[in-house]
């Protein structure tokens, strides 16, 4: 049974209430409103013997986020339930529904950093030779890859890449990112080589006639999604022999980390990335920490 069918009907009124609020407000996805509704309806069934949801104090809050903790609940989980509580009452508040927001003055709980999945060097190397280049989809998806990695592009920079963005005679790419940024990223000699390949080969031949701004261009005469661009990454690393997980983003991981192994300077790889906040960014240093210690973990005599 779904959480919101345990709750009272005077409290699912006020979460959906809520909810359509919120989508009116921001938009939000399907998905992220169930999470909303879902912590709030644990709450409220929760809450129901203390008077309901709108008559929750801070210490009801900090009791119900105590009793979440238990063994084998993770920090991520509790700050997502308290973020949900902090949206619903902060909503209430501006509604006049509530006199006091009863999670203002709560802390999220400390999280640990997630550190993001890279590839090592060598599996780069293998996935962006697997693909076939004596066929037009090969020499796409070689192109593809070889320019992900040069640049650390998102995937959906990638996919909403225009020919025009792309100047290999001067060796660069013009990158629309998050909030409409702009950035101009340099590209290597090889990427170059492959994209210049790809462009004189196998474009017009993939388009049949068609007409399309897009880099990179199906079969179908269209620009690639999303979706075509994981199932072909995750079909060369098999083809490759990877065991590690492969995403569009692990190179971009790649990209970021293999740069600052190499010694390139935190803020150069901040703009590279397209990252406003170069806190965003800091977070690779600490992979490349940890894979520095491996190496001298497994190379020095007293490791």
């Amino acid at each position: 049974m779904a959480a919101i069918d345990a709750v009272n009907a005077a409290t699912a009124d006020v979460i959906e209430r809520f909810l359509d609020g919120l989508w009116a407000e921001r938009g939000l996805a399907e998905a992220t409103l169930a999470a909303y509704r879902n912590d709030l309806a644990r709450f409220g069934q929760w809450q129901a013997a203390r008077g309901g949801l709108l008559a929750a104090t801070a210490s009801d809050v900090q009791a119900y986020l105590a009793d979440r903790n238990t063994p084998g609940s993770s920090p991520r989980s509790a700050a997502r339930c308290l973020s949900s509580l902090r949206q619903f009452y902060r909503y209430q508040k501006r509604a006049g529904a509530i006199e006091r927001d009863p999670t203002a003055l709560i802390d999220m709980p400390a999280q640990g950093r997630r550190l993001p999945r890279t590839l090592t060097e060598r599996d780069v190397e293998a996935l962006i030779r697997a693909p076939d280049t004596d066929t037009d989809l090969g020499l796409r998806d070689r192109a593809m890859l070889e320019l992900m990695y040069a640049a650390g592009l998102r995937v959906s920079e990638l996919v909403s890449a225009t020919r025009a963005q792309v100047n290999t005679r001067q060796g660069v790419i013009r990158v629309t990112g998050k909030g409409g940024r702009e950035r101009l990223v340099p590209l290597g000699g090889a990427a170059v080589d492959w994209v210049e390949r790809y462009l004189a080969q196998a474009r017009s031949t993939l388009l049949g006639g068609a007409v399309s701004d897009a880099l990179f261009v199906t079969a179908r005469g269209g620009g690639m999604t999303r979706q075509n661009v994981w199932h072909r990454i995750r079909a060369h690393a098999i083809a490759a022999g990877i065991t590690a997980h492969v995403s569009p983003h692990g190179l971009r991981h790649a990209f970021a980390t293999h740069l600052l192994n190499h010694g390139a300077d935190l803020r150069a790889v901040q703009m590279l990335l397209g990252h406003a906040d170069l806190s965003t960014t800091q977070i690779y240093t600490h992979v490349a920490r940890a894979r520095l210690k491996a190496l001298h973990a497994d190379h020095h005599p007293r490791g």
